[in-house]
């Protein structure tokens, strides 16, 4: 089957936030025999990294999940479901066959009640006001146009040349703009007919909603900029009735805190150091902060389910390699060089 079939499917039955990034160049497609169902997945080592839940109706999960995790051991494989939400959890970790860890969390927002929001806070006001005040205007684009801008590509590259680390893979695709996803929203942030940042919202269709996976700007683009495109989309979204929105994955998210309380001791040691000491190839604090700002209604935690008693080092090893595209060292490695140059810089700066 086909890439088309793998989009029907998500635009009919995608539940996780990631569901239309199954859709994103190198991940394989897995369709169920006699059932309507589908899953994204990479193999690193010998383990199926698959993005997210199975795609199908709620009521087929737990035979799709059984069909794959087949599928998986026929090729000496185990299946480690990443950035799955708690619907999986919830029937899989029943079985002491199964093991999950915590990741993180995704604020999560219902549209409807947006203007509602924007009302009760000033601050946000006040940001929004500001990014008007510099002549910032929100143009919505469609698709196709996009994909074929010069102007949203230079802007969406040198986005990513402001980045830490070098660009991630699998569910973290850096040109989101190259996919084909139906019902796509793009919207462009403009200061005097400028582009100066850029919005991309793919759907989530079986919870009625949308995950908006990219804002990008460029460097000293206005304040409350990125703030003006949420509150664009959210109204947009809002306007169609929608339920359920999210800026995605927080990884580390302090609101996930409980649910990372109950990760094995080996992996809370991992998270905690990471916290401390990776915050300058990877901005969780940062992160975290922007989206509660934004005032969400709650925290949804996401989880990585293996199809293993325990949860393996060797499991988060091949989950890391599926996001680095490569050994996952090389990638922190390349960010620590990029970090040490930018500091050698600042301080040849300083002395002159």
């Amino acid at each position: 089957m086909s890439i088309a079939a793998a989009r029907e499917l998500v635009m009919a039955h995608g539940f996780n936030a990631t569901a239309c990034q199954i859709l994103n160049p190198g991940i394989a497609h897995w369709f169920a025999s006699g059932t309507p169902a589908v899953v994204g997945y990479v193999r690193r080592r010998n383990v199926l990294i698959a993005a997210g839940d199975p795609v199908c109706a709620p009521g087929d999960l737990p035979r799709v999940a059984a069909a794959f995790e087949t599928f998986a051991r026929n090729q000496g494989c185990r299946v480690c479901y990443v950035c799955a939400e708690g619907r999986l959890r919830q029937l899989l970790c029943t079985s002491d066959r199964y093991s999950a860890i915590a990741i993180g969390a995704q604020p999560a927002w219902d549209p409807r009640q947006w203007t509602a929001r924007v009302a009760s806070r000033s601050s946000l006001r006040a940001q929004l006001a500001r990014a008007r005040n510099k002549g910032v205007t929100v143009e919505e684009i469609a698709p196709e146009t996009a994909r074929r801008s010069l102007e949203l590509a230079e802007l969406t590259r040198r986005w990513l040349q402001t980045r830490r680390l070098p660009p991630m893979r699998f569910l973290a695709e850096p040109a989101p703009l190259d996919a084909t996803v139906a019902g796509r929203v793009v919207l462009v942030g403009r200061q005097y007919e400028r582009a100066v940042a850029l919005l991309l919202a793919s759907p989530v269709a079986a919870r009625s909603g949308y995950l908006i996976e990219l804002i990008a700007r460029l460097p000293h683009t206005p304040n409350g900029t990125s703030e003006l495109l949420i509150d664009a989309a959210m109204r947009r979204f809002g306007a169609e009735r929608r339920r359920f929105a999210t800026l995605g994955l927080v990884a580390l998210a302090e609101n996930a805190r409980s649910e990372i309380r109950a990760n094995p001791l080996w992996l809370r040691l991992l998270m905690a150091l990471a916290r401390a000491h990776a915050n300058r190839f990877y901005n969780f604090r940062g992160l975290e902060r922007f989206r509660a700002k934004m005032m969400p209604e709650r925290w949804e935690p996401v989880y990585a389910v293996s199809n293993e008693p325990r949860f393996s080092i060797v499991t988060l090893y091949a989950t890391g390699e599926a996001f680095a595209a490569g050994a996952p060292w090389r990638v922190l490695a390349a960010g620590a060089l990029r970090a040490l140059r930018e500091e050698l810089a600042t301080l040849r700066g300083a002395v002159r």
